[in-house]
């Protein structure tokens, strides 16, 4: 029995480029809250940090970078040359990264808790598990990883692993093997059943498809004396609304003597143009139509109801799983022009999470992203061009803030470009805020930022948690 109370708690090891953070991944898509005990150490060491100075005290400031961060590249060049050189640093940040841990699973509400760590047999956490996972692979199939994927020659690669102890040592502790041999469907398919196998034993019921209704709400629109003159609907496709063209200024026309206030008056010119509609608070107004038979501008590409934008009340958010797989792929296919396949989409669960957003069970939008080491990073948020912008974001966004909150997160970073102003406006309504990187003060936060900012995009940021689990001095 593990030392937290009413959790279960799986440690999952494995050596270098045997496939852990997939299997952690996949665990977390499941209902598992999770925790890179690794990626844990690496923060630890940020300037600022608990373990910042010590580690400058013992290796010397030559492994610092020209902006005083400790450079891990060059760090690891010494420790994994040196078996006593590691041994120093993992006494320097294994007591202050327990600590996070035991704060972490104390307060995770959920029930089954995975905490992937390389070392984790070679110390204490190995007898506070309630099981260990291994993730096996074969020796050659790391060694290649190692090359294609870390980019590493065969000399450097088969060097880093011949540093860590043996993996029979870990495959002689373990409760259950994940063999990772094959392709990300092999692997999901072993997971999920020691997943239902655990769920049985302790009574606890899978959590499915895991739907949200979010509801969003709808702006009254004003009441006008008389009808405006016809203006372009807005433009969605591209998270983009277009101004209206300038017109010929309309001569004055007399008003209409009858009490017909549906009545458009007759114009001899077109009217005065009118401002594009606003997003504001999770909606777009319906564009309304003249009685008269108007020649309208071009179209624009959405198509909804005749001359107005679809309105929406609620949409519902879907957990991207493997099932859904296809349907994933097809959204980011047909927005940003890419050619991904169900694999694709496979191999990028093990770094990511999707939500798709669903309106009258059509999928109308996406967001993919990550919360890695209590950060949310989103790279990817699509909607649909027959949809309003507005609404769809605004459930996406919650539903996004909701799922990382769950997993602890203290910050989210989203990643929009920057030619998509209705979306950016979206996130604005949410609370959250344009910086740059030079504006992140955190040190781990701005480093996280930094790795996976995309070219050519804003980033837009919001704090989610109050304090924080790794406390600077």
């Amino acid at each position: 029995m593990g030392r937290w109370a009413n959790k279960y708690v799986i440690g999952l090891t494995g050596n270098i480029a045997m496939g852990k953070s997939l299997v952690r991944k996949m665990l977390e898509h499941l209902g598992a809250y999770t925790i890179d005990a690794d990626g844990l150490a690496h923060q630890v060491m940020a300037p600022g940090a608990p373990a910042y100075a010590p580690v400058i005290e013992t290796f010397g400031k030559w492994i610092l970078d020209a902006e005083n961060r400790i450079d891990r590249t060059k760090l690891g060049a010494v420790v994994f040359s040196h078996p006593e050189a590691l041994a120093r640093l993992e006494a320097l940040t294994h007591p202050i990264v327990g600590q996070g841990i035991d704060t972490l699973v104390s307060r995770a509400k959920q029930p089954i808790v995975v905490i992937e760590a390389i070392k984790l047999i070679e110390g204490a956490l190995g007898q506070q598990v309630d099981a260990i996972w291994v993730v096996d692979a074969a020796p050659q199939i790391q060694l290649e990883r190692l090359m294609s994927k870390r980019g590493m020659s065969e000399y450097e690669a088969r060097k880093r692993i011949d540093t860590q102890n043996p993996q029979r040592e870990k495959l002689a502790r373990a409760n259950v093997v994940i063999t990772n041999n094959g392709s990300p469907q092999d692997v999901w398919v072993q997971v999920e059943r020691e997943w239902n196998k655990i769920l049985a034993a302790r009574g606890v019921q899978q959590r499915g498809d895991e739907v949200r209704t979010v509801q969003v709400g709808q702006q009254p629109r004003p009441a006008a004396p008389q009808p405006a003159a016809p203006t372009a609907p807005p433009k969605v496709a591209t998270g983009t609304i277009p101004a209206v063209q300038p017109q010929p200024a309309a001569q004055a026309a007399p008003p209409a003597p009858a009490p017909a206030p549906v009545q458009q008056p007759p114009a001899p010119q077109p009217a005065a143009p009118t401002a594009p509609p606003k997003v504001a608070t999770g909606t777009i107004p319906a564009v309304q139509q003249p009685a008269a038979q108007a020649t309208p501008p071009a179209p624009a590409p959405v198509q909804a109801a005749p001359g107005a934008p679809m309105q929406i009340s609620k949409v519902d958010i879907r957990r991207g799983m493997p099932k859904n797989a296809d349907e994933i792929a097809r959204l980011i296919n047909t927005a940003l022009g890419k050619n991904l396949s169900r694999m694709d989409i496979m191999m990028a669960f093990g770094e990511k999470s999707y939500l798709l957003a669903e309106v009258d069970s059509k999928a109308v939008g996406l967001a993919g992203f990550q919360v890695e080491n209590l950060i949310t990073r989103m790279d990817e948020f699509i909607v649909i061009p027959e949809v309003p912008v507005a609404p769809v974001a605004e459930a996406l966004i919650q539903a996004m803030e909701e799922s990382s909150k769950e997993l602890q997160s203290e910050v989210g970073f989203m990643f929009l470009p920057k030619d998509a102003p209705a979306l950016a406006q979206a996130f604005i309504e949410q609370g959250y805020e344009r910086t740059e990187l030079d504006a992140i003060k955190v040190p781990a936060w701005r480093e996280a930022a930094s790795e996976s900012q995309p070219p050519n995009t804003q980033i837009l940021t919001k704090k989610l948690r109050a304090e924080r689990v790794l406390k600077p001095l």
